[in-house]
């Protein structure tokens, strides 16, 4: 018997596929992406899901995915859209309509009272407007329902995965106390090196810029123009638009010394920047291949998200990379299932003796 788990604003399922791994039995993905839809169901072909915005959906209306089962926790997960709260997002409006989505989460968390709660977003969600913002409000939430948790802005590389991603996580539960997994890469741990990009995508056979690898899925690399072409030949690895001779520089580059990763190749032997929506643009930050004159594929960003190679993404060029960038890296999900499983496990011997 194990945990089931239910992926609010699940994406692809990068939440889904770590808790599944650690040894839970996925049972429901909810998005508003019908691309994302695909690519979940394609993947987790026993689990049920709903395409629509979560603010259309009741409580009620995922009651028959649920099933309570002795020896069987629910495990809810959310990872809403961040956005609003995003350091890129320079504008942070407060009429924004996605502001609030995390609060959708709680109609279902007091309908349910899952024994476990899994969130992940950016760290400014724990920040913005302070005790009236919704991290705040979710906090209080926990209380009134008498959960037990903890919170923490953590780095991806510390779990596994190739990649400087910071990310506000929260752990809930109505057991016991609970805290964040310690780290599992860096120094003090078993694995004192932090995984690179080189150990994650060398294995790739080489493709151009515009190519589409015919046996490896999602191996395709956005199109560059011949300027652009030139530019990231002229860049050494771990090298940007600094290297490049005057000619090819951008207006809007010169004399500015600041966004130096954009057009940048990956360093090989280190982690990533943190990898966006655009993580297959050249021209939107240190997305260019460590080695090849092109930025990364689809695939090289899903590995650098630590998601296995059978992992599938469906959809057009864009919408892969959307839900590729969107994405929970899968390894750093797993930590934190593989958590509650011993959670719930130490739980049970202690209520037995």
């Amino acid at each position: 018997m194990t945990p089931h788990f239910y992926d609010f604003y699940s994406g692809a399922g990068g939440t889904s596929r770590g808790m599944q791994d650690a040894g839970m039995t996925v049972r429901f993905g909810l998005d508003i992406d019908p691309d994302a839809k695909t690519t979940y169901q394609a993947n987790y072909k026993n689990a049920g899901f709903i395409c629509r915005d979560i603010r259309s959906v009741s409580a009620d209306e995922i009651a028959h995915y649920i099933k309570r089962q002795d020896g069987c926790p629910l495990v809810f997960g959310a990872c809403a859209p961040c956005q609003p709260f995003s350091k890129q997002n320079r504008a942070k409006n407060s009429k924004d309509s996605n502001r609030n989505l995390l609060g959708e989460f709680h109609r279902f968390v007091e309908a349910h009272t899952p024994e476990y709660i899994f969130v992940e977003n950016v760290p400014g969600l724990q920040t913005v407007e302070n005790r009236h913002g919704p991290f705040a409000e979710f906090i209080r939430l926990l209380e009134s329902l008498e959960y037990f948790f903890d919170h923490k802005i953590v780095t991806a590389y510390h779990y596994g995965v190739p990649q400087s991603r910071r990310r506000l996580v929260l752990l809930a539960s109505l057991l016991a106390p609970i805290k964040i997994p310690p780290a599992t890469h860096g120094p003090g741990t078993e694995r004192p090196d932090f995984p690179t990009v080189w150990e994650c995508i060398s294995h790739l056979p080489p493709i151009d810029a515009g190519e589409t690898h015919a046996e490896v899925p999602n191996h395709q690399a956005a199109r560059l123009s011949p300027k652009n072409l030139r530019r990231i030949a002229l860049t050494p690895v771990g090298g940007d638009r600094r290297d490049w001779p005057p000619e090819l520089e951008l207006r809007c580059h010169q004399k500015h010394s600041g966004h130096t990763d954009v057009y940048g190749r990956m360093i090989k032997d280190r982690p990533s920047a943190a990898l966006t929506t655009r993580c297959i643009s050249l021209s939107n930050g240190r997305y260019g291949h460590p080695t090849q004159n092109r930025a990364i594929s689809v695939r090289e960003a899903a590995c650098i998200q630590t998601f296995p190679m059978d992992f599938i993404f469906r959809g057009a060029l864009t919408s892969t990379a959307r839900q590729v960038g969107n994405a929970v890296p899968v390894a750093m999900a797993k930590v934190f299932g593989e958590a509650i499983i011993r959670h719930y496990q130490s739980h049970k011997k202690t209520r037995a003796a």
